[in-house]
C-alpha cells in the first residue's frame, strides 16, 4: 500500500511562516519561502484546529475569515499541536526540532513522553528537569533570531502557558504576556505592535479546536466557536494600527472520526501483541516493538486498508519528517507507523480513555487534517 503523500515539506508549510515574517522585516539569514512583501509590524494569529477545509466549507460562520486575501499552506507531519507550534517557533520541520508526535517514545527516560504537558504520557509526572526543555530542544528559536535581528518580539497566548515545557522548548524568545480571555488578548496585541519599530507579535486561540475534540468539527457548538473567532480576527483587524500586518493561520485541521472504522488496541491482540510501547495519537500511531517484521504483518492485516502502515524506514525515505532527520528525532519514530486514512482511528479505550471518546482527532495526512489557512485582511499585505 503506498503512502498517502511523500515530501510533506517540498511545498510551502507553517515551517516557514515565521522566517518569512522576519525577512520582510529586513532580517538577514532568514528565508522569505512564503514571498511576503516588506512589513516593519506583523501580527500572527494561530487559530488552533481551524484547518483550510474546514473553514471554506464553513463560509457561512466566518464570513470576513473567508473573505480575506489568502491561500492554504501545509501544517507539517503529524498532523498536531506539540509538532506544528515547534514548526512555527524554530521555522524547522519535525525530523529536525525533534517534536515527532502529540506523544513519542523518548530513549533518554524510556518512556512514551506527551510533548504538550511534558509529562510522563498517561500521568501528570512533570519532566522539566529531568528533560531540560532549552536542551532537548537546543535550535534557536525563530523569536530569538528575531531579537538578534532588533525585532521586538511578543508572545501574547493564555498564561498558563508561561514557563510550559514547549513553551520554553519551541517558542522561547522576546517577551510573555499572558491573558485570560479573548479581550485582553485583543488589548494586549494591539499594545504589544506598538512597542518598537519593528515588531512581531504572535497570538494563539485554543477554543475552536477544543470543542472540535470534545463535539467534532463541524458540529453546531464548534460552528458557534467558529464564528465567534470570525469576529474576534474582525475586531483585532479594525484595532490595529496602520502599517501593521495580519496573519492568519492554524496549526492543523480535524476530521470526525465517528464516521470511520475505530480499532481499539486495548482490547485487540492483534494490534497489541509484541508491542512494547505505543505513542503518538489515533490518527497517527507510533508503535514500539522488538519484534517489527511480526508486528508490521499484524498491524496491516488488522487495519487492511483504513491505515497506511510501513516502518521508520519508510515513513522517513518518504520525507515525511523532511529532509535528514536528526538522529534524536529518528528515534523517536515508530518502529511501525500507521497513519489513518479517511476517518479511521487507532484508540485505547483503557489506556487513553479521554481522548478515545473524542470525536474530532487529526495527526494524519489528509488534506482536511494537512491543510491550514494563510490569511491576511488586506491583499497588499500578502503576497498570494
Amino acid at each position: 500500500m503506498s503512502l498517502p503523500l511523500r515530501d510533506v515539506y517540498e511545498q510551502p508549510t507553517l515551517a516557514d511562516l515565521l522566517p518569512s515574517v522576519l525577512t520582510s522585516a529586513g532580517v538577514a539569514g532568514e528565508r522569505n519561502r512564503l514571498e511576503l512583501t516588506e512589513c516593519a509590524r506583523t501580527v500572527v494569529l494561530l487559530v488552533d484546529g481551524m484547518g483550510w477545509n474546514l473553514l471554506q466549507r464553513n463560509s457561512s460562520a466566518a464570513p470576513f475569515l473567508t473573505g480575506m486575501t489568502g491561500e492554504p499552506i501545509r501544517a507539517g507531519f503529524p498532523t498536531t499541536t506539540a509538532v506544528s507550534l515547534a514548526s512555527l517557533g524554530t521555522g524547522l520541520p519535525s525530523g529536525r526540532h525533534g517534536v515527532t508526535g502529540y506523544q513519542a517514545y523518548l530513549r533518554e527516560i524510556r518512556s512514551p513522553f506527551n510533548w504538550l504537558r511534558w509529562t510522563l504520557a498517561g500521568t501528570a509526572i512533570d519532566q522539566r528537569t529531568q528533560l531540560v526543555p532549552e536542551l532537548v530542544q537546543a535550535h534557536p528559536t525563530v523569536f530569538e533570531r528575531a531579537e538578534r535581528g532588533g525585532i521586538a518580539v511578543t508572545t501574547v497566548v493564555p498564561r498558563t502557558f508561561e514557563g510550559s515545557g514547549l513553551t520554553r522548548a519551541v517558542l522561547r524568545g522576546g517577551r510573555f504576556v499572558g491573558v485570560s480571555a479573548y479581550g485582553d488578548l485583543l488589548a494586549r496585541i494591539v499594545t504589544a505592535v506598538g512597542s518598537g519599530e519593528r515588531t512581531l507579535v504572535y497570538g494563539y486561540l485554543g477554543e475552536v479546536d477544543t470543542l472540535g475534540h470534545l463535539y467534532g468539527p463541524e458540529s453546531s457548538a464548534w460552528l458557534a466557536q467558529l464564528t465567534v473567532v470570525d469576529r474576534f480576527v474582525e475586531q483585532l483587524a479594525d484595532a490595529l494600527p496602520d502599517g501593521t500586518r495580519l496573519v492568519v493561520t492554524a496549526d492543523h485541521g480535524m476530521v470526525d472520526t465517528t464516521r470511520g472504522r475505530r480499532f481499539d488496541y486495548d482490547h485487540c491482540d492483534g494490534l497489541s501483541e509484541d508491542v512494547t510501547y505505543i505513542a503518538g495519537e489515533p490518527r497517527c500511531r507510533h508503535v514500539h516493538t522488538e519484534r517489527p517484521d511480526a508486528v508490521l504483518e499484524r498491524w496491516r492485516n488488522e487495519l487492511g486498508d483504513e491505515m497506511w502502515v510501513g516502518t521508520r524506514d519508510d515513513v522517513l525515505a518518504a520525507g515525511l519528517f523532511g529532509p535528514e532527520p536528526s538522529p534524536d528525532a529518528a528515534s523517536r519514530v515508530g518502529d511501525i507507523v500507521a497513519i489513518g486514512r479517511g476517518e479511521s482511528s487507532v484508540i485505547r479505550t483503557d489506556g487513553e480513555l479521554v481522548m478515545a471518546r473524542m470525536p474530532g482527532q487529526h495527526g494524519a495526512l489528509t488534506d482536511d487534517e494537512l491543510l491550514i489557512p494563510l490569511l491576511s485582511p488586506d491583499p497588499i499585505r500578502l503576497h498570494t
